[in-house]
């Protein structure tokens, strides 16, 4: 991340721009975490956006860089003599690392724990995560298909990856290349914006099968409150007229294992005969010499 990113997304999220995005995908991510069960559950940046408020799952983390942390509003204590963190939950199975500084004045949200990493470099052991959610992850990271490849590695056979992102095959796309040739972004971003068909080919190659993908956010990439509530009547429209040019989508991936299935217990078949054979003896068979 840049330091361009790292000053843009707290003052873009205040934005009228920013508080529709968010607020889109948070009423998606509210809905879709919901009924996704198991132990662990990760989120991966973003720390506006509390993408694990309605997972009941025990253990749930906020995973976040320097540059995601610095930007968070809201930080943790400092850190204890061995490297952990009092109060933020590392007692459920998560643990912290020490936060950039050290300090800030608010808690983590709903009793989350924090881990402060390296993305690119995830502290979880293969196959111990149930749920990983990564909004506009990637967007941030210096290497998408590296990071794509830690949370493959880090998910449980049958875990589940949600992406949030913004799309580039829409009019916000548009802007934001208009934006960066001219030095003027419209949305934060340290990359090019990845199109919903491009992500989908790179998570099939890691063994992925999408289960869900659903754009949203079709008003005009306008400034002002004012002006994206007369857009208003374009949301309905949008998902049924143009779904796939929605500014923002979530993807929801499940990981598959090749040769693996679930088996319940095994069942003894009779042996099937072909038709006009019988079975040379059974058990009721008696030979009778005469």
């Amino acid at each position: 991340m840049t330091d361009r990113a790292i000053i843009d997304w707290p003052a873009w999220t205040d934005s009228p721009p920013g508080r529709y995005v968010l607020e889109w995908e948070q009423t998606q991510l509210d809905r879709v975490v919901s009924d996704v069960f198991g132990y662990h559950a990760l989120q991966l940046g973003l720390p506006q956006l509390d993408a694990l408020r309605e997972n009941r799952m025990p253990c749930r983390g906020l995973v976040l860089d320097a540059a995601s942390g610095a930007s968070a509003p809201y930080s943790f204590p400092r850190a204890g003599p061995h490297g952990g963190h009092g109060g933020n939950g590392a007692g459920n199975g998560m643990h912290a690392g020490p936060a950039p500084g050290g300090y800030a004045p608010l808690p983590a949200p709903g009793g989350r724990s924090a881990v402060w990493c390296d993305l690119l470099d995830l502290p979880f052991e293969a196959q111990s995560v149930d749920l990983l959610v990564m909004p506009h992850t990637l967007e941030f990271t210096s290497d998408q298909h590296r990071l794509l490849r830690e949370a493959e590695r880090v998910l449980m056979p049958e875990g589940q990856l949600i992406i949030l992102g913004f799309n580039s095959l829409s009019l916000w796309g548009a802007r934001q290349s208009v934006g960066k040739m001219t030095g003027r972004p419209f949305v934060p971003a340290a990359v090019d914006l990845i199109a919903f068909t491009r992500l989908k080919d790179w998570i099939k190659l890691l063994g992925f099968d999408l289960e869900r993908g659903r754009f949203g956010c079709y008003r005009p990439p306008l400034d002002s409150d004012q002006w994206l509530s007369r857009y208003g009547f374009m949301e309905a429209a949008g998902d049924r007229w143009w779904p796939i040019f929605g500014a923002t989508y979530m993807i929801k991936a499940i990981k598959r294992v090749r040769g693996m299935r679930l088996v319940g217990p095994l069942k003894v078949k009779k042996p099937v005969l072909a038709a006009g054979l019988a079975p040379a003896a059974t058990p009721n068979t008696r030979n009778h010499t005469q």
